[in-house]
């Protein structure tokens, strides 16, 4: 395939000159936390996607100077939730303990019994996300930790001598091991004596008298903390800035940090040598960064009805039939079926069901509660939705899909067979992985993918095996269609190059009958797979097959 490059508009231009023209911070400004030491709100120190993938990973015990976690913890103060603090008599330090925000919280409860009374309305986050727990010590000023000691080393850029005492001279050890001063020479406004912190992940450790800690690191990204909740250096940012909630302006560091978390569709034009409409790329960053001056706080879910021609679809196969068809509008195993029966044209009942809740009338008949499921008869379903196309092949009823004679069926049932455990694996590696390196790998592995199947089909086309649709473009349709409206958006996936096979190809899908007439707007499927391209956690059976490197459920 030849592909080319678009050239950059002046209205692309104007928008990035936009946002390099907004204000930035002109001076630093302070707020309190639960330390003793102001937080600093500081827009771009040095380092800081280093720092802040450090104190979001806390691999091991950090430790960090007065200046350094004034600077930095308020660039992940959304991460974590204050728990307790404790304090010693006879120890030069407090401890801190937060737990990851997303661990969850209980839904309110009535602060009276009484029935008549108005009870407090809260929404609950879902509980038990991630049990990441951390301890931040805040040391005594002219404390020095003991670990520093023994490691050698402050914060990985100072080499501290074996000998403590000669390294920072006045100071004694204690005899709990502590170095410290061995009078209060400092008042308590003088800054000028060294102050510490530090922090460690304790969760899988059972301290602070905790018994249900879990072990391990974070369930999710860093950019999913981001998206529950921005940091204080960010609201602040958008305080100053002084736009309003739909603002699409951010100052050109939070800029290039947004960009930093949806960088692929750069990446990817560059590194598999694809073009990419930078319109599309800089439509999508100036969205992302409207949602996120306005908080986000509402989680984009799956589409429980269908839209657009799907929905006229949907509403004149409602009447009661024979065969009924439990689908779910969003699900392009759904689609694939669906496709068949528009095309074969035989009578059946569309059924919208919520896969997630599982209703025994789903259940009934799929006994898993996987979509799609028909129910033929009053006694007989099957689910799954490669053997629900071959069922209405066998009915032998409108237009076969498979070929006529058995050398093409085992042709197009091989490739049917590529479908399923090549392309659609890898669309969804490429949708979930969070990590831009390896977008780009699954990126190249997913245009295999379908390339190969590409140069398997009939060379004149425009479909697989010629001038019709047939089974095995029914097979793969759903996914090529969410190419566009799901990869484009959010992995940057380019257009196929005009005149090509494979755009011929794309394109006579796009716009057959069958498949137009069960495809909904384009917003559903862009608020439905946001949580796959977040990777959350519970997404759906399938996400989680994926995570996990198991077969397709």
């Amino acid at each position: 395939m030849h592909h080319h490059s678009h050239p950059v508009s002046n209205s692309n231009v104007h928008q990035v000159q936009a946002l390099a023209e907004t204000p930035q911070l002109d001076e630093i400004e302070t707020y309190q936390l639960k330390f003793e030491s102001p937080m600093k709100l500081i827009e771009n120190p040095p380092d800081l996607q280093t720092w802040r993938e450090r104190l979001f990973n806390v691999d091991e015990p950090i430790f960090l100077t007065e200046d350094e976690f004034q600077t930095y913890f308020p660039h992940v103060d959304n991460v974590y939730s204050h728990r307790s603090t404790q304090t010693y008599k006879l120890k030069p330090f407090v401890s801190h303990y937060w737990n990851c925000r997303l661990k969850g919280r209980p839904p309110g409860t009535a602060k009276s019994l009484d029935p008549a009374r108005k009870k407090r309305r809260r929404v609950a986050r879902e509980r038990d996300l991630c049990g990441v727990k951390i301890k931040i010590v805040e040391y005594d000023r002219g404390t020095i930790p003991q670990e520093l000691e023994q490691q050698h080393k402050c914060l990985g850029h100072q080499t501290v001598s074996r000998d403590m005492a000669s390294a920072f001279p006045g100071l004694v050890q204690s005899h709990t091991g502590i170095w410290m001063t061995p009078s209060p020479v400092y008042g308590p406004q003088d800054t000028s004596v060294s102050k510490w912190f530090s922090i460690q992940r304790i969760n899988g450790k059972k301290e602070n008298g905790n018994t249900d800690s879990v072990p391990g690191p974070h369930k999710h990204s860093i950019e999913e903390s981001d998206r529950i909740k921005k940091n204080s250096v960010f609201r602040l940012l958008v305080s100053k800035n002084g736009k309003s909630r739909r603002s699409t302006h951010l100052t050109p560091f939070f800029a290039a940090r947004l960009l930093g978390s949806v960088r692929f569709p750069i990446l990817l034009a560059r590194s598999i040598q694809s073009y990419c409409d930078i319109t599309i790329t800089l439509r999508t960053l100036i969205r992302n960064m409207s949602d996120a001056n306005h908080g986000m706080q509402q989680k984009k879910t799956y589409a429980q009805k269908a839209t657009g021609e799907a929905l006229s679809t949907v509403q004149s196969h409602s009447s009661e039939t024979a065969l009924k068809l439990y689908g779910a509008c969003f699900c392009p195993f759904v689609q694939r079926a669906w496709i068949a029966l528009e095309i074969k044209r035989v009578p059946y009942q569309y059924i919208e069901v919520d896969p997630y809740k599982k209703p025994q009338s789903l259940l009934d008949i799929s006994p898993k509660g996987l979509v799609p499921a028909i129910r033929h008869g009053p006694e007989w379903s099957i689910n799954d939705s490669a053997i629900i196309m071959e069922y209405l092949e066998d009915l032998g009823q409108g237009t076969p899909l498979l070929p006529s004679t058995p050398q093409q069926k085992a042709h197009s049932r091989l490739w049917t067979l590529h479908v399923h455990s090549k392309i659609i694996p890898a669309f969804y590696r490429y949708l979930q992985e969070q990590d831009g390196e390896k977008q780009i790998q699954y990126a190249k592995e997913f245009k295999e993918t379908v390339i190969t199947l590409v140069d398997a089909a009939d060379q004149h086309g425009p479909f697989f095996l010629g001038p019709e649709i047939s089974f095995v473009d029914v097979q793969v349709a759903p996914w090529v269609i969410r190419m566009r409206r799901v990869l484009s958006p959010y992995r940057g996936w380019p257009d196929p190059e005009p005149g090509t096979r494979y755009a011929r190809w794309v394109d006579a899908i796009e716009h057959h009958k069958a498949v137009q007439a069960t495809t909904s707007t384009d917003d559903l499927y862009l608020d439905s797979y946001e949580r796959y391209a977040e990777n959350r956690p519970n997404t759906s059976q399938l996400a989680d097959a994926i995570n996990t490197g198991r077969g397709l459920p």
